[in-house]
């Protein structure tokens, strides 16, 4: 006699989420990014491959958090983001934030890169990591704005709809 709820159906196995299926791009991503940190971490940041960890870390922070942040957040008229649900129109300034959460966030958290590095030694180990990463986050938040309204001809994330 068929078991249709047996976790061995392959109505079962279809719905069941896998981990790594579902999130590779981010736990790969954040794996490489932790390589980067630990390498730095070990390294003598006054030599070629040690100031190379240091540039990775912010490079690749950049990437991990593109890769999050717009798996959830929106930017309305970014081709990067994704589409937001409709729009409330009982929800102004909800669908407002909503419409932006992305640049909300990377400016948010910008501000507390700058002040971090504010308070870190400029020519420090970690200081420096930390002024690269805050140049990182004003190139993403320069990228997305300029791709709400900008196009690039041939460019699959510049089309308009």
């Amino acid at each position: 006699m068929p078991n249709s709820g047996s976790i061995h159906s392959p109505s079962h196995r279809h719905r069941r989420r896998n981990l790594w299926r579902d999130h590779s791009l981010s736990l790969t991503a954040g794996a490489v990014l932790l390589l980067w940190i630990i390498l730095y971490s070990v390294s003598n940041p006054d030599t070629h491959l040690g100031s190379f960890f240091g540039n990775a870390i912010a490079d690749w922070s950049g990437v991990v958090v593109m890769v999050i942040a717009t798996k959830f957040l929106y930017e309305a008229g970014s081709a990067e983001s994704r589409r937001p649900p409709p729009d409330n129109p009982f929800h102004f300034w909800l669908d407002l934030v909503r419409d932006h959460s992305l640049t909300i966030f990377l400016v948010l958290t910008l501000v507390g890169w700058i002040a971090l590095y504010a308070h870190s030694g400029v020519n420090t180990k970690w200081g420096q990591v930390v002024g690269n990463v805050v140049s990182e986050w004003v190139q993403t938040i320069g990228m997305v704005v300029l791709t709400k309204k900008l196009v690039e001809r041939h460019s699959k994330e510049s089309a308009r709809s």
